[in-house]
Order: C-alpha cells, then structure tokens, then sequence
C-alpha cells in the first residue's frame, strides 16, 4: 500500500490488530528488514512497516532531504493513519527519523525501542578528518566547471572513481541521485535533542557494533531522560543476530 504525502509515495505494510507499532527501518532496508518483528508482534498489535523514500518500493524523494524532511513525512503518515501516540521499533536511520520525531512532536510516539540507533556524529580522527579534506581538494578540481565544459562526460566519471577511492560502502552503494541526501543525513547532529525527548526509550545494542559503537548508546542512555540499555552480543544487526532475545526485551518492554 501507499501513503501519499504531499506528492510523496511511501510504501508501508499493515498487519495484525490491536495497538499501532511503527516499524523503521535502517539506512538500504526496507520494511522486509523487520520481517521476523513484524510478524511476532501482529500477534498482538497493529503493525506498520515503512519503506523510506529512496528505499524499497518507495520512490527517491524530489530532492536531496534530510532527517528533518523524512521525519516530517512520517509524522503526516502517523497522522493520516490516525496512530497518535503509537509505539516504535527503529534501528539506526529509522533510529534517527524516531528520535527527531519524538523530539519535535512528542504526541507522534508512546515507547520507543531504538537498536543500533544513529544520530550522534563522532569526532574524526585526524586521518578521517585528512582523507575528507584531500577528496573535497580532488573533487573540486575534477569538477570545477573548466574542467567539465572541457571533458565533458569524462568527468562524471572522474568523480565516480573518487567516490569510489574515498567513500564509505553505504556512500559507494548509493545511486548519484541518492548521495546528496546521505550527505544531508550523516551531517545532522540529534545529540542536542536527547534531552528533550520525553517518550520512555528502551536502547537495545550490539556490543561489537561497528557502523554506531555502543559509545553512542552510552550517551543516548545517559542523556535521554527515560532511556534504559540493553547490550546484546552482536553487530549493528543484532536485533536479528540475537533475535529471541531482541523479542524477549522489546516485547517485555512494549507489552508487559
């Protein structure tokens, strides 16, 4: 099914009865990437899974966005779907998209449970900070409008073989048309609104989490009024590494 939201499409999925769950995915999942939870929780609940715009069965949005835009596209979808209030899943972007909502209108959700949860950007280290500075001097020189009246197309392609040499897998993985609004993402800090964020919050990470260290986790704890971790052994997937006992938690937590 789809949800329109002022010109833009987002899929979503709908099963089960009872009390409104929203699932959101992470940064290239899709509603399908919360199969397993989907499915044990619409024993119980209403459950909506999203497909984010550039993800899935959703179309890429109109231009490049940032969390802001994501958030405020769910929230009308909330809204539209008249689940004020609902309870909420979300692992790292989807994590992002939740804690920006929570913050911004805090009648969207009830409890959030939040796994692998990005949004705190880390301090680059002077290699990190190195290599972003010797890709934007190549990148501008490659594409400084001389350049591209002179070469052309071969010039695209400059800039792909960059991409290529300095950019992250999740960048490198990204259509063009998809790369501004990463940019857009990963540069919005959330850390200033952890405190503002009145919905109970239940933090659930892998201890050997590489794309959001558990550090991340330690501060959400810390700084979110009523945040409680829960550390699992795995990665940045553990909510399904160490599914029985992701299930175990959040259905203790959510339900009773």
């Amino acid at each position: 099914m789809y949800f329109d939201g002022s010109g833009v499409k987002l899929y979503y999925e709908r099963s089960g009865s009872g009390k409104p769950l929203l699932l959101l995915h992470g940064w290239g999942g899709k509603a399908a990437s919360f199969l397993p939870v989907a499915r044990d929780f619409a024993t119980e609940r209403t459950v909506y899974a999203v497909d984010f715009p550039g993800h899935g069965n959703s179309p890429e949005p109109p231009e490049a966005w940032s969390v802001t835009e994501y958030m405020e596209l769910i929230y009308a979808f909330v809204r539209r779907m008249d689940i004020l209030g609902t309870d909420v899943i979300a692992h790292s972007f989807g994590g992002r998209v939740a804690l920006l909502l929570a913050a911004a209108h805090p009648d969207a959700v009830g409890k959030l449970v939040l796994t692998g949860c990005a949004g705190i950007r880390a301090q680059a280290s002077g290699r990190k900070t190195l290599k972003s500075r010797v890709y934007r001097f190549l990148r501008a020189a490659a594409d400084n409008g001389l350049t591209r009246r002179l070469f052309k197309s071969r010039v695209d392609r400059w800039r792909e073989a960059l991409v290529k040499r300095f950019g992250s897998a999740d960048y490198r993985a990204l259509k063009p048309s998809m790369r501004a609004t990463f940019n857009r993402v990963i540069a919005q800090d959330l850390r200033p609104l952890l405190p503002g964020i009145q919905a109970p919050t239940l933090l659930i990470w892998g201890t050997e989490d590489r794309e959001t260290p558990i550090w991340m986790g330690e501060v959400m704890e810390k700084e979110i009024p009523d945040a409680a971790l829960i550390r699992l052994a795995g990665g940045h997937f553990a909510y399904l590494e160490r599914y029985p006992e992701f299930l175990a938690i959040a259905q203790k937590f959510l339900i009773g």
